[in-house]
């Protein structure tokens, strides 16, 4: 919940490569919260963390509230400023108020150059804006045996630490800001130790987007 009253929603931006669990961690998200299994946004099958096919334009403008929601992005092309779902003057409510890039440990040390400068170049924009960061990063059971067998042992693996250094390293965000999680994926009943990893990413975004409502009311 926004902890100003004049904000009755914080927008949170979840972005990152096609397969690196973006829908997959909205789903972890809503199963913690709800206390079971549930299938809110369609999950891929098959996760590759390869490409990255928005358009940078289009992310940016949704930074700045200027893309109103239900609006169906194009691969090929960015919004025009005669679109229906283009929105002019943006307020504050109607912005980003935190950027999230989810990204696979198991794969981000040979993700493709090309993505990570489009993410940078998002990730540029944002502190322009001033808006905060963080990194939400998954399959950390496919890269450590360790945490495959005890998920409870995941700040003691030196391979999760590496992996957070290299998404801190790669996107300029601190590792204070990064979370690794396990994301709900074949299980059937919910899990108390993933649970904690989600609701400490989720608690900490709010919060990250909370004091940026406030710093922006502030200086209004």
């Amino acid at each position: 919940k926004p902890g100003n009253k004049e904000i009755k929603t914080l927008r949170i931006l979840l972005y990152g490569p096609q397969g690196a669990g973006k829908s997959s961690f909205f789903n972890s998200v809503n199963n913690t919260l709800q206390g079971r299994i549930t299938t809110r946004a369609l999950a891929q099958s098959t996760e590759t963390g390869g490409s990255f096919t928005l358009k940078t334009d289009d992310i940016n403008r949704l930074l700045n509230g200027h893309i109103i929601d239900g609006y169906t992005f194009n691969p090929l092309s960015s919004i025009t400023e005669e679109d229906q779902k283009y929105k002019r003057n943006p307020i504050l409510k109607d912005r980003i108020h935190c950027l999230v890039a989810v990204l696979p440990a198991n794969t981000v040390s040979v993700m493709l150059e090309e993505v990570f400068g489009k993410m940078g170049a998002v990730r540029e924009k944002a502190r322009d804006l001033r808006i905060p960061q963080a990194i939400i990063m998954t399959k950390v059971d496919e890269v450590c045996p360790l945490v495959k067998d005890n998920l409870e042992k995941i700040y003691k693996s030196k391979i999760i630490k590496q992996k957070m250094e290299e998404c801190s390293s790669r996107l300029g965000v601190p590792m204070t800001c990064i979370y690794p999680v396990k994301n709900y994926h074949e299980e059937r009943v919910t899990n108390d130790t993933m649970d904690v990893l989600i609701l400490d990413a989720l608690q900490n975004i709010v919060n990250f987007a909370n004091d940026f409502v406030e710093e922006q009311i502030d200086n209004e």
